[in-house]
């Protein structure tokens, strides 16, 4: 049953990418801090970067729910896990009831309670599925509130969107179910912030319009002052204050989507963590094909943020003019990180086509693959026309690990923890590290009647097994505020079904593990052969003995708005 007094505060934006995620984190921790209840809650998002979470005892709204709850997790928008760390709450799918996982082709994957209920057009979803998701999104939003005694919503896209007032369950439908207070965001660095809120205010329903007790303006460069003129021009219009003016600052919350990658058709590369100061010559590069499907480009964020490593992100575009051998797009790079992938055939029928997959094959640094990458790395992929739009049932992998993916209509969604005893590119690493897999397909070894390429180790290597009962879960990941209440799976498979790798040359390795990153280890073990590749003498830990220690982003966040906002009222002061 719902508590009497909890209130949710939907924070809706403007447009997309205007600093929601932000605002919504930033108030969990702040709520947090001053020992409030809180749970961060989305009805509905639309990213291919997920996360696997417990799902909630009685989320069953998913017609395939019954059949594919074995393992009791299911995926939820990374932000919503972002903000339940925030909060200092375990993450589960009701904080994320309805998430949409866009495939290809105009259709998406809709999850509901944490559980793929169908790949469907837009049209479809909202004919066959939308009022389920709403029932799911109802049941979510009840149970948080037997709980919290805050809710912190977030919209998507913008509230203003007319042509879908009657079926916007992020946004409408969140205010009228949760009886909620909104508060809009605006980014002015994208110009026109005032017209855009007058505008957003303006096409609203008038039920909705009534809720809106303030707006913040995010993205600010520059004079303040000079924005006066403009904020009592606004309020006095609309009667609604302007809460507070952010300045472009980026506390370093993980990326919602790859919205901010370059196109897949681009022909000029994005580079993160180029910020550090470190020079281009310098720095340690990895090199990161910018699949057209790409997923959880969150693995490489904790690269980035290592002082002296640059991640490049690749436009995989036609190289076809650049001759079948050539390594050319990968000449500056000192090692490859192929990410994961929505759709595994489909991404790897592009690379081929677009004469990547030479570059990749001939390149002589480590080689890694995440999820769908670790599938591109095999020999090939069986009943490929599961997967993928291709009519073939097979499809020849890339051909650096001796292993092969069968697809099936199963998905695998698990926290795990694994211990690793590293090789190849991981070599060194030992212990434990703890992530998630989410991904059809399983992996075996492959049989090969030709000799192995020269140069590399015909050993195939499994550097991941499972936890024995007696072993420690915790592991080395980054994340210190992971929650207490967090569940952790202790897998049964066991080999290549968790990962291979090959020696030789800087080698390769594979695993299904999303978050292999966030562990200290593998990520020091990664970066110290990435470093070597190049130069055996050459090392990371100049760059990271003279690196200071970054504040907690969930803190950095709720700092920016302590800071910048009017939060009376907005939030309990204690």
């Amino acid at each position: 049953m719902t508590r009497s007094d909890t209130r949710t505060l939907l924070v809706a934006g403007t447009a997309s990418h205007v600093g929601k995620s932000t605002v919504a984190a930033g108030l969990c921790r702040l709520l947090s801090d001053r020992g409030v209840d809180v749970a961060p809650f989305k009805a509905q998002n639309m990213s291919n970067n997920a996360r696997a979470v417990p799902r909630t005892t009685g989320s069953d709204h998913s017609p395939a729910a019954e059949s594919d709850a074995g393992s009791g997790f299911g995926e939820i928008g990374v932000s919503q896990y972002t903000q339940a760390r925030a909060a200092r709450v375990p993450p589960t799918t009701d904080h994320n009831p309805v998430l949409l996982k866009p495939s290809g082709g105009g259709e998406s994957q809709v999850v509901i309670d944490g559980v793929p209920a169908a790949t469907v057009p837009a049209g479809e979803y909202y004919d066959d599925h939308w009022e389920t998701a709403r029932n799911a999104v109802v049941d979510a939003h009840t149970r948080l509130a037997a709980d919290a005694e805050m809710i912190v919503a977030e919209g998507a896209g913008s509230i203003a969107e007319i042509n879908l007032h009657d079926r916007d369950l992020a946004n409408v439908e969140t205010a009228r179910i949760a009886d909620a207070d909104v508060l809009l965001v605006a980014d002015i660095e994208r110009g026109g912030v005032f017209a855009s809120l007058v505008g957003t205010l303006e096409l609203l329903p008038d039920d909705i319009r009534d809720r809106v007790v303030g707006a913040v303006i995010t993205k600010f460069r520059g004079d303040r002052s000079l924005l006066k003129p403009g904020l009592e021009a606004f309020e006095d219009r609309t009667g609604v204050p302007v809460r507070g003016v952010l300045p472009f600052d980026d506390p370093g919350l993980p990326a919602e989507d790859s919205v901010d990658l370059p196109a897949a058709d681009a022909r000029t590369p994005t580079v993160r963590g180029d910020d550090d100061g470190v020079s281009h010559a310098d720095a340690i590069t990895i090199a990161v094909p910018r699949l057209p499907r790409i997923s959880n480009v969150t693995d490489l964020e904790p690269l980035a943020a290592e002082p002296g490593v640059h991640v490049q992100y690749l436009p995989v575009g036609d190289r076809r003019d650049v001759g079948s051998g050539s390594a050319e797009p990968l000449v500056d790079a000192d090692a490859v990180v192929l990410p994961g992938t929505k759709n595994t055939v489909d991404d790897l029928i592009a690379l081929r086509d677009a004469g990547f997959t030479a570059a990749i094959r001939d390149f002589e640094g480590p080689v890694v693959g995440l999820c769908g990458g670790y599938q591109l790395l095999g020999d090939r992929i069986l009943n490929a026309d599961v997967e993928g739009t291709t009519d073939a049932s097979t499809v020849e992998g890339l051909g650096l690990l001796p292993v092969e993916t069968v697809f099936s209509h199963d998905k695998h969604v698990v926290e795990t923890t694994l211990r690793i005893d590293g090789a190849g590119p991981l070599a060194g690493a030992t212990g434990t590290v703890r992530g998630y897999e989410i991904h059809m397909g399983e992996t075996r070894p492959a049989s090969r009647d030709a000799p192995p390429a020269a140069g590399v180790d015909p050993a195939l290597q499994t550097p991941f097994s499972p936890m024995t009962d007696t072993d420690d879960v915790g592991g080395d990941a980054d994340d210190a505020d992971a929650a207490d209440g967090d569940e952790v799976d202790r897998d049964d498979r066991d080999g290549v079904a968790l990962g291979a790798a090959l020696g030789g040359r800087s080698g390769v390795v594979g695993t299904y593990l999303h978050g292999l990153f966030e562990n200290r280890d593998a990520r020091s073990a990664f970066l110290a052969a990435a470093a070597s590749s190049s130069d055996p003498d050459r090392s990371i830990d100049r760059f990271r003995d003279s690196a200071g220690e970054d504040p907690s982003p969930y803190d950095a966040a709720a700092d920016l708005l302590v800071e910048h906002v009017d939060l009376d009222g907005l939030v309990p002061d204690r």
